[in-house]
């Protein structure tokens, strides 16, 4: 297995995580036509990088992966986006940067992390400690609203 380390995004790598997160979303084949059809949809703000909720996963310098945790007003954090390169995924990378979101949201202060998942992945958030709390509707259709306690991470 590769090494990779998991650090804070800069602006600079804004467009590259965008083209990451199109690759990445393009494999789910129950997704790919609306994604094509509505490719705004792939998006990354850049005040989601400026507030330093955007993590990056490297390996030998080359982007891996990245997640983005976002502090809602409400006191919420969730993780907005976790996305592996395609040729990198299975090896753990993901489940680490669940964690660092979770230390992330721990240091926001937060006692949950909330995810709102398709169904798909609800069995790789449900390995990384999520519960199923309700659902949500989104653009591309219903989804599963997940959250994992960090009070312990």
């Amino acid at each position: 297995m590769a090494e990779y380390e998991i650090r804070p995004a800069s602006p600079g790598e804004r467009l590259a995580l965008i083209e990451l997160q199109r690759r990445a979303s393009l494999t789910h084949e129950a997704y790919r036509a609306l994604l094509l059809a509505h490719p705004d949809a792939i998006d990354l703000p850049i005040e989601h990088i400026a507030k330093g909720g955007t993590l990056v996963a490297t390996i030998d310098g080359v982007i891996a992966g990245f997640a983005v945790v976002i502090a809602h007003a409400d006191g919420t954090v969730e993780l907005d986006g976790l996305f592996v390169e395609p040729r990198w995924a299975r090896m753990g990378i993901g489940r680490d940067l669940v964690k660092e979101a979770c230390d992330k949201a721990h240091q926001w202060h937060a006692e949950h992390l909330i995810v709102v998942a398709s169904p798909e992945t609800r069995g790789f958030y449900a390995g990384c400690g999520f519960v199923v709390v309700g659902e949500a509707n989104t653009r591309f259709g219903t989804a599963l609203t997940m959250r994992r306690d960090i009070g312990g991470r």
